[in-house]
C-alpha cells in the first residue's frame, strides 16, 4: 500500500471531500484537524487530531506521509471585515519548516481566486468588491502563496473560484494560462478531486492554477 496523503483541514469543506475522494480511490489518508477525533478510523483513514499552529503536531503528522494537501479554511464571520487574519500564513510557515525536516516534498495547497497574482485577472470593480469583503483573509492568502512559491519544495497552488456545494460534476477546467483566468462557479467536490489528482499524477508541479467550470 502507498504511504498516506496528509490532508490538513480534513473535517470540513474541500478537505473533507478530499478525504472521501482519496479513500474512494483506495488511497490511504491521514486526516489532520482539531476535530479529527470525531472521525472513524478505517484501513484507509487515520484520524490525526492536531493544531495546524503547533509545530510539534505538524511535524508528527508528517511522519511517513508522501504528500500534503492543505485545505484549511476559516468560518465566515462579520469580524472578517476588520480583524487581521494570520491562520494561512502562520500555519503554512510551520508546515514548510516541518517539511524541510521530513522526507515530504510534495504540497498541494488550496487558496482562492483573487489571491496572489490571480488578483490581476479580476476587473477593477470585481477586485474592489472582493477586497472590501475578503480583504483581510486574502491578504493572508497572499502571504501564504509567497511563502509557498519561495519554499523550494514541489508545490502546487490551486485557486478555486466561487464554491458551490454540489455533487462532483466532472466539468471543471484547470486554467493554467493566466490569460484564461476568470471568475465563476465551481463544485467543491470537483476541486477536491483535482487535489488528489495533483498528488497522484504529479500535476502542475511548481505552478499556480485557477479552477473553474
Amino acid at each position: 500500500m502507498k504511504a498516506p496523503i496528509l490532508i490538513m483541514g480534513a473535517t470540513s469543506g474541500i478537505g473533507a471531500l478530499a478525504v472521501t475522494d482519496a479513500t474512494d480511490r483506495g488511497l490511504p489518508v491521514r486526516a489532520f484537524a482539531r476535530s479529527a477525533h470525531k472521525l472513524t478510523a478505517t484501513d484507509l483513514l487515520e484520524p490525526f487530531a492536531g493544531d495546524a499552529r503547533s509545530a510539534e503536531d505538524v511535524l508528527r503528522a508528517l511522519s511517513g506521509v508522501r504528500a500534503v494537501v492543505y485545505a484549511l479554511g476559516i468560518k465566515e464571520r462579520l469580524s472578517m471585515l476588520w480583524e487581521e487574519e494570520d491562520l494561512f500564513s502562520e500555519s503554512t510557515a510551520l508546515l514548510l519548516d516541518a517539511m524541510k525536516s521530513s522526507d515530504t516534498r510534495r504540497l498541494v495547497a488550496v487558496t482562492g481566486f483573487g489571491a496572489g497574482r490571480s488578483r490581476e485577472a479580476m476587473s477593477k470593480l470585481e477586485s474592489l468588491g472582493h477586497r472590501a469583503i475578503l480583504g483581510r483573509p486574502y491578504a493572508d492568502k497572499d502571504r501564504q502563496e509567497a511563502l509557498i512559491t519561495s519554499s523550494g519544495i514541489d508545490w502546487t497552488i490551486a485557486r478555486p473560484v466561487i464554491l458551490r456545494n454540489s455533487e462532483k460534476l466532472g466539468r471543471m477546467r484547470v486554467l493554467r494560462d493566466p490569460s484564461t483566468w476568470r471568475n465563476g462557479l465551481v463544485s467543491r467536490a470537483d476541486v477536491a478531486s483535482y487535489l488528489i489528482d495533483a498528488v497522484e499524477d504529479d500535476l502542475d508541479v511548481r505552478a499556480d492554477v485557477v479552477l473553474a467550470r
